[in-house]
């Protein structure tokens, strides 16, 4: 094994906060099970926020970036796992307390992985990421809580994004009439070869009366977003409607009423991808490569990157200016 390698690197200490490329040597790896030749990596909104001051999710510094990963297992010390294994890993504390997977090298517990399943390749694991994965967790407790084809159209706000691309590739997929939400016109046709049935602003999906209850139009919405949309979305849910929200790219607060929840009876699903039990982990990533893979997303939202352009795709993520998904690509 090589003694050193390529990181991108965060650091806050006496000479100020900086971000760039570094050589780290192979002594200075976290402790773990599992040391990984990172092939792929990808850029979350999360890694956005550790990168920039003020993100407010790292544990301490200097730290390497990146919540998703895919690559081959060099070294292991846990039997599930042998050298030549490919691997995945999304969220619990990668990137955020513990170095990710912007870097040629990564260690990790096993506890962390998964294998790459039969039918995605680590770059197609990695175009689906934490935001893809995120997106089948969404749709899943959709599912488990009743929700069909039959039952209306979903709405997914924020579709030009990680999570709403895949959302809505795996729904259009499935059968749904998906109505998609963004604020960016110009992906209006990426958007229809994803999957959506409609294409509709911000604006339009928060229009409508001002009392505390509109007139009952979508049965279902993915929100990565939260903020003010979402408080106005909720007015529009059919009766036994449910909203599964799993982000805050446009604010971390909800005004709303008790209204929509006690007349007509909508359920408010909270998506935690980080923490996201083993068994449910390995049974989604197993639909993404079946049933559920994303084909469309796979084909059409996927823009691929060297670790050398890894600063522009986070400034790009931040603005909200990503379109689909930006892949780190470490083979290069």
């Amino acid at each position: 094994m090589e003694q050193a390698y390529r990181a991108f690197r965060v650091n806050q200490d006496e000479q100020g906060f900086r971000t760039g490329i570094e050589t780290i040597q192979i002594a200075d790896l976290p402790d773990g099970d599992v040391t990984i030749r990172v092939h792929y990596s990808s850029v979350n909104y999360k890694d956005g926020l550790a990168s920039i001051p003020d993100g407010k999710i790292v544990r301490s510094y200097p730290i390497t970036p990146g919540i998703d990963l895919a690559g081959e297992v060099l070294e292991s010390s846990d039997s599930r796992y042998q050298p030549g294994d490919l691997v995945l890993c999304t969220g619990y504390g990668l990137g955020v307390s513990q170095d990710g997977g912007l870097a040629d090298i990564a260690r990790v517990p096993g506890d962390w992985l998964v294998k790459v399943p039969e039918g995605l390749t680590p770059m197609e694991t990695m175009a689906i990421g934490t935001a893809g994965f995120t997106a089948a967790l969404s749709v899943e407790r959709l599912i488990a809580n009743g929700l069909s084809p039959d039952f209306g159209p979903v709405v997914v706000l924020g579709s030009s994004g990680g999570v709403g691309s895949m959302a809505v590739s795996i729904l259009g997929k499935l059968g749904y009439h998906v109505i998609a939400v963004t604020g960016k016109v110009q992906a209006s046709e990426k958007l229809r070869a994803l999957g959506a049935a409609e294409i509709i602003s911000r604006e339009e999906a928060m229009a409508g009366g001002k009392g505390p209850l509109s007139k009952e139009q979508w049965a279902a919405v993915v929100d990565p977003v939260g903020g003010a949309v979402t408080g106005e979305v909720l007015k529009k849910i059919k009766y036994g409607g449910l909203v599964a929200i799993s982000g805050l790219t446009g604010g971390n607060k909800i005004d709303t009423t008790v209204f929509p929840f006690i007349l007509r009876g909508v359920n408010l699903l909270g998506i935690d991808s980080v923490l996201c039990p083993m068994p449910l982990r390995s049974k989604l990533w197993q639909q993404l490569a079946g049933e559920w893979r994303p084909e469309m997303a796979l084909a059409e939202g996927v823009t691929e990157l060297p670790l050398e352009r890894v600063s522009e795709a986070l400034t790009t993520v931040l603005a909200g200016q990503a379109v689909g998904r930006q892949v780190i690509n470490l083979m290069k």
